[in-house]
């Protein structure tokens, strides 16, 4: 029986575009995937306290949380029948308008990857020990209660 290793899900900054392009891409070749499904998390120009959030400070207890999105990661797997699975979230800051979060589930049939997709989604605000930071213009800050 092998040990399934646990994987650094964190990237530094903000997501990029090219990144979930460059995913998307290497999927092709993958020809008994039906279906894809997407989720990205934007950072928000939130006005709090009559101020814009101009971006969010994500920190995280990393090794804890990559044991998080392991088990959630390997959750998922069991409850749905996925050919793969990618996850990646922001440590630092991330401006808004900025991806902070993608989530990119594969299936032979699209109500496995969606399902499965909304199910990490859910798991990671509910479960991962990671914290966002809204910083202003004006160099303040608020921490913010959920991922």
């Amino acid at each position: 029986m092998s040990k399934k290793k646990i994987k650094n899900v964190f990237v530094e900054g903000a997501i990029p575009p090219s990144k979930i392009a460059d995913s998307i891409a290497h999927h092709q070749v993958k020809t008994n995937i039906g279906a894809h499904s997407i989720f990205l998390g934007q950072v928000r120009a939130d006005i709090i306290n009559n101020k814009k959030v101009t971006a969010i400070d994500y920190s995280a207890y990393t090794e804890m949380a990559n044991k998080i999105f392991f088990e959630i990661r390997e959750s998922a797997f069991e409850k749905y029948d996925l050919t793969c699975m990618h996850i990646y979230h922001s440590i630092g800051k991330v401006k808004a308008g900025e991806i902070c979060l993608f989530v990119f589930t594969s299936s032979a049939h699209r109500k496995q990857a969606t399902d499965a997709c909304r199910y990490i989604v859910e798991e990671i605000k509910e479960k991962a020990p990671v914290f966002g930071k809204e910083m202003f213009a004006d160099d303040t800050h608020v921490w913010k209660e959920n991922n």
